[in-house]
């Protein structure tokens, strides 16, 4: 499959942006209540169910947060520099370069999959195919955990981004009911939602989905 422009967007982007992200984003300790008690759920959730994979994993900061929280979990982002900072900060930790649009995963091998800010780039139009490999990849049984940014249909092009780089990604802040639409489209069960406004480090809508792959 031809990749996505998009995708080429937000692996160039991410590679420019890299270091300056990695020293800016918060590490999950820092995060709001809300948000760490949904991880650690979502820790108790999938520790028992095999391989998880945090796709989208930046450089590695919540894998490496589920990891200590007992989940057999990997690490995965289309950004090559996003890749080495991660093996560079945990070693012990498996990081892979790859795409959500056609993951280099065998069909049910997965427990869970945590999708974490990382699909708010992805044009709804894409959507389904994204939801599709997270059925896919799922044993049946397995969890996913997505959160990232919400709104209502805004689409955003920002230039600048992390100490200023230049960027061409873009964002597209779906409500949440869009969102949920799309994954019960693709064959998921979604247990959970949760909305957050924006407070303290949160500065826009967050919302938070629980699902799982049907037996």
């Amino acid at each position: 499959m031809t990749e996505p422009s998009y995708v080429t967007a937000v692996r160039e982007s991410y590679d420019t942006v890299a270091a300056d992200y990695a020293r800016r984003v918060p590490e999950p300790a820092e995060l709001d209540p809300v948000s760490r008690t949904l991880l650690a759920a979502f820790a108790e959730l999938t520790a028992s169910l095999g391989p998880v994979a945090d796709l989208g994993c930046g450089p590695g900061k919540v894998t490496a947060h589920l990891a200590a929280l007992g989940v057999p979990v990997f690490g995965v982002d289309v950004s090559p520099k996003m890749i080495e900072l991660a093996r560079a900060a945990y070693p012990e930790l498996r990081f892979t370069v790859g795409s959500m649009t056609a993951l280099d995963i065998a069909d049910g091998e997965l427990g869970g999959v945590l999708a974490y800010y990382s699909t708010h780039h992805t044009p709804p139009q894409w959507l389904p195919t994204v939801f599709a490999e997270f059925r896919r990849t799922l044993a049946p049984g397995g969890r996913l955990m997505l959160a990232g940014h919400v709104g209502d249909g805004e689409h955003l092009r920002p230039t600048r981004a992390y100490g200023d780089h230049p960027v061409s990604y873009e964002s597209h802040l779906l409500p949440p009911d869009r969102i949920a639409e799309l994954l019960t489209r693709a064959g998921l069960v979604v247990t959970t939602r949760v909305v957050q406004e924006p407070e303290g480090r949160l500065k826009r809508r967050a919302g938070t989905f629980l699902a799982y792959k049907p037996r």
